[in-house]
């Protein structure tokens, strides 16, 4: 939603459509020979033929619109700017953090985030400078899948929304909730307020760039990496980064049985005794 509506801004619409729908259809094409057979069988991602023709267009998309833009963001803008970007958006991301651990019943964590924002939006410049962390109080991550999360709802099936990327059923419910607990939707004029998205979506997309390369080395299949990495994340988020030892079997907290004795040949299990010369 937020790269859809960056593009809202775009003037030649007709021909940003036909490209979108060209790397559709291309997608869709080269995503039948690498769908592996057993694709749907993994119980988290039952739907995994359709993600797959999904990410393969997110990727397309991605490399055709959104990485050049965002290359040159980081090529041509100093640091010091990017870094003062990035501070400002997380000090509007720390308004919904702040309301979704008072739902988690965090209070102390609550009073924190709001300790930051005042902080952050005078002393640091609009949030340009994130003095709040130098003064102890270190930024929460919290939005309202992990709020559903905490109150014990399952993640339900892995899934991959258009544009948005990966995702589950359980934080698709909460980035809904989130689209109108973000202070950013609230800028006016609407020119300001989609302005304000775009260069977000670009400076987030610019922040990515060591972990694509890392991708790009590390996985052998690039959608099962990225999946796996998702929901253990989010796991470990639901859980305040200590999630519950998952058991594999019964005997899980036992040991494994002792290995018997070799028996394979005759004597085997018998001691040596030296014949001497």
């Amino acid at each position: 939603m937020v790269l859809a509506t960056a593009l809202i801004r775009v003037r030649s619409v007709p021909s940003l459509l036909r490209m979108l729908l060209l790397a559709l259809g291309g997608a869709l094409a080269a995503g039948c020979a690498t769908i592996p057979p057993d694709a749907g069988r993994n119980p988290a991602d039952p739907w995994e033929r359709y993600n797959r023709h999904m990410s393969e267009f997110n990727d397309r998309v991605d490399r055709a619109v959104l990485k050049p833009v965002a290359q040159v963001y980081s090529d041509y803008l100093p640091t010091p700017v990017r870094d003062c970007v990035g501070n400002v958006f997380s000090n509007f991301g720390d308004v919904p953090t702040a309301l979704n651990n008072l739902l988690q019943a965090k209070p102390a964590d609550a009073v924190s985030d709001i300790c930051r924002v005042v902080i952050n939006s005078t002393v640091g410049l609009l949030g340009c400078f994130d003095v709040a962390s130098k003064m102890g109080l270190p930024r929460n991550d919290e939005d309202f899948g992990q709020t559903l999360g905490w109150w014990g709802s399952g993640p339900g099936p892995f899934f991959v929304w258009p544009f948005l990327g990966p995702s589950t059923v359980r934080d698709s419910v909460g980035r809904i909730v989130g689209f109108y607990t973000d202070p950013v939707d609230y800028l006016e004029p609407t020119r300001l307020r989609n302005s304000a998205i775009g260069l977000r979506l670009v400076d987030t997309r610019a922040s990515l760039f060591p972990a694509e390369r890392l991708l790009e080395r590390a996985a052998l299949d690039r959608y099962q990496f990225v999946r796996d990495a998702y929901l253990q994340r989010r796991n470990n988020q639901v859980y305040d980064g200590n999630p519950p030892r998952p058991k594999l079997d019964d005997w899980d907290d036992e040991p494994p049985p002792a290995a018997p004795p070799a028996t394979g040949l005759p004597g085997a299990d018998q001691p040596t005794v030296p014949v001497p010369r």
